[in-house]
This record gives structure tokens, C-alpha cells and sequence, in this order.
């Protein structure tokens, strides 16, 4: 096998489970807040047009995140850019919020990382 070939796998592969685990426990963590209050990342229009309360949307959100770092772990190439889109969405929500500038351009660098974990993954790729 090619070296550059090879070095393009083990890249894959620490992504992929980069952008499978971290999804899954952010995902559990919505259901305990460990590592942050979730709600707190919700504007205060946001709060207003949930049908439900911020923490019963926090935890649909986990189980969303969850299933995406799954996705990831076993389809890499489709739950890359799944994921891709769930971190634009999340910082797009926050650019316009006007709240959370930084975690909003981290998450966006993150959802390029997401991009290229599904470009190397691609059937393609190879």
C-alpha cells in the first residue's frame, strides 16, 4: 500500500472517531450537564418558540447527536456530512443569536473536519 495512501487511512480513522465519540457523549451529556448547562446556549427568542421546555429540546438534541456519532462510526462517508451540517446549523443558530461568537466559529471549523472525514471516506477515496 501506497504511504500516502496509508497516511490518508489512519487520518480517516482518527477522525472518525473523533466526530463519532465526541457527538455520542455531547449527546449523553445533554441528559446530565456535566460538562455544561446546554440550555444556556439557547437564545432567549429560541426558548420562546419551543412547544416544550429547554431541557426536554436539550434532550431530542442529544438523542440527535447520538444517533449522528453512531451514523459516523458506522457509515463514515454519510455521517460525515451529516455531522458537517448539524455543527453548521448549531453555529449558524448562534451567529445569529448574536451569543457564543467563539463556539460558533469552532463549531464551524469542526464541521469542515466533518467534511473531510466524509471526503476521505468516500468510495472514491481509495
Amino acid at each position: 500500500m501506497d504511504s500516502n495512501i496509508q497516511s490518508a487511512a489512519k487520518v480517516q480513522q482518527v477522525l472518525k472517531y473523533t466526530y463519532g465519540l465526541v457527538p455520542i457523549v455531547a449527546g449523553l451529556d445533554k441528559f446530565t450537564n456535566l460538562l455544561a448547562h446546554w440550555d444556556s446556549y439557547l437564545s432567549v427568542s429560541e426558548v420562546n418558540m419551543l412547544p416544550f421546555s429547554p431541557a426536554t429540546f436539550m434532550s431530542v438534541v442529544g438523542v440527535i447527536e447520538i444517533i449522528a456519532g453512531i451514523l459516523v462510526l458506522l457509515r463514515p462517508y454519510i455521517g460525515g456530512f451529516v455531522v458537517m451540517a448539524w455543527l453548521a446549523l448549531i453555529a449558524l443558530s448562534l451567529i445569529f443569536s448574536g451569543q457564543y461568537l467563539d463556539v460558533a466559529v469552532r463549531d464551524l471549523v469542526m464541521a469542515i473536519g466533518a467534511f473531510s472525514l466524509a471526503r476521505l471516506s468516500s468510495p472514491r477515496a481509495v
